[in-house]
């Protein structure tokens, strides 16, 4: 058995029926112009038989102790019939029916008794394209990994026929690692250090925040997204050319991901307005950072930071919202680069740190929240993908809405595009897809504003 990392086994103490704690994607595919009307299944069966499972997709919650969330064990057999199923949209089959079925799957809870993964291959789609929704619990590894794992069974050659499966890619070679004593012991051995030196840690990150004058947890105001919510989850997707994104960055002088925290403050601003629910004070964004370094390609565990962005949501202007929110993040940044790993991660555990706080029973509704949304972009491929010789559309990350924080919004680059994915409890924030017809006039003001 391997202990669980704490930042990992949060998300199993955190998850409930109402708060499913996996992450999602969901991938849109054209078939191959030669492929008959048996391709999707015959790409099933294609991935049943790849019966070699890497670890990692062996892995699920022990027992140790007592305790279901401190230990992995790993399965010696993996049932791919339950893992990989095939489903179909019902008739006429269009897009939004695709979606609802992925909004279904990804409001239901992994099985703890088995590897905490599924992967469902859909089709009846009307133009003749299929799908491909999976889940993995974000205890087994984090979105950015998830999404890496992902790409990672993609070519960029057409011809290519194999379908590469998640469960079974190749390793990149790495420097072998001393192991001085057991996986247990120095997992144990790390816990008590981490334990032991957290307080000083937090202290220390508490007062880099307060010296560079950054916006501190729990000062977000009020909202309707900041309420315990329930297990029923809503998805909406869409896609923008990355080009629109591109031409306000260089007209503004600012960053791809400046323009995109902006296109959602102006759609966060208008969705509240229209329901007379707008604060006066701005909305805070928990932006997600990857800690990894470039060449870092485990899969295992969490390796993402944080940092709080103001996104003006107070201001109408929307190029002043533009610069209030490209001048947070590049004061985040800053204070980010200039401190040690473990400063880094000290700093990280704090700006996340109350999301913990949340699975304390009533205190969502006695405080301020700590952050309003949470706002991810993931890095995707820049050029035209292919798996099994069906072209990537698109690819809709599908992420976890928290108690207190009824809505997601996360992206990710699809060659030419930005593929949106928005998840939402469904009883706290109706009319989801009006989120995303205010994303499109965000980014029109932006563009009629600064091209």
């Amino acid at each position: 058995m391997d202990l669980i990392a704490p930042i990992d086994a949060v998300f199993l103490l955190a998850e409930s029926r109402e708060h499913p704690m996996h992450v999602g994607s969901l991938q849109l595919f054209e078939a191959p112009e030669d492929a008959g009307p048996d391709f999707a299944r015959l790409t099933h069966e294609k991935l049943l038989a790849c019966k070699d499972i890497d670890s990692t997709f062996r892995k699920h919650p022990a027992t140790l102790f007592g305790a279901p969330q401190l230990a992995w064990t790993k399965a010696d057999d993996v049932e791919l019939e339950y893992h990989v199923r095939r489903l179909a949209v019902p008739r006429p089959g269009r897009l939004d029916q695709l979606v609802e079925l992925a909004s279904g799957l990804h409001s239901t809870l992994l099985d703890r008794h088995r590897p905490l993964w599924e992967i469902y291959l859909i089709e009846g789609l009307a133009d003749g394209r299929f799908a491909v929704y999976s889940k993995m619990h974000h205890a087994l590894i984090d979105g950015v990994s998830a999404q890496r794992v992902i790409q990672r069974t993609l070519t960029n050659d057409p011809a290519a026929t194999a379908a590469k499966v998640p469960w079974n890619l190749p390793r990149t070679p790495r420097e072998p690692a001393a192991e001085s004593t057991s996986a247990l012991r120095g997992a144990a051995r790390n816990l008590l250090s981490a334990a032991a030196s957290g307080p000083a840690l937090l202290r220390t990150a508490r007062s880099i925040l307060i010296q560079q004058q950054l916006t501190m947890p729990f000062e977000a105001p009020r909202t309707m997204f900041n309420v315990p919510i329930g297990g029923a989850r809503r998805t909406v997707v869409r896609s923008w050319p990355l080009e629109r994104i591109k031409q306000v960055k260089k007209a503004t002088g600012s960053t791809i991901n400046d323009v995109v925290l902006s296109m959602s403050a102006g759609a966060l601003r208008a969705y509240l307005a229209e329901r007379d629910e707008l604060p006066d004070k701005p909305l805070i964004a928990m932006v997600p950072m990857s800690l990894r370094s470039a060449d870092d390609v485990e899969t295992n565990g969490v390796k993402v930071g944080a940092a709080l962005c103001n996104l003006g949501t107070d201001v109408a202007d929307p190029l002043e919202r533009l610069r209030v929110v490209s001048e947070s993040m590049r004061k985040s940044k800053e204070v980010y680069g200039s401190l040690s790993n473990l400063q880094t991660m000290a700093l990280s555990a704090l700006m996340v740190s109350p999301i913990a706080l949340s699975l304390l029973p009533g205190l969502v509704p006695l405080t301020n929240p700590p952050f309003n949304i949470v706002i991810s972009n993931v890095p995707g491929p820049r050029e035209p993908m292919y798996w099994n010789g069906a072209r990537l559309d698109a690819t809709y990350p599908m992420s976890i809405p928290f108690d207190g924080q009824a809505v997601n919004i996360t992206l990710t680059t699809n060659a030419d595009n930005l593929d949106f994915g928005l998840v939402g409890c469904r009883r706290s924030v109706p009319e989801l897809p009006r989120l995303l017809d205010h994303l499109e006039d965000a980014l029109t003001a932006l563009e009629e504003a600064a091209v």
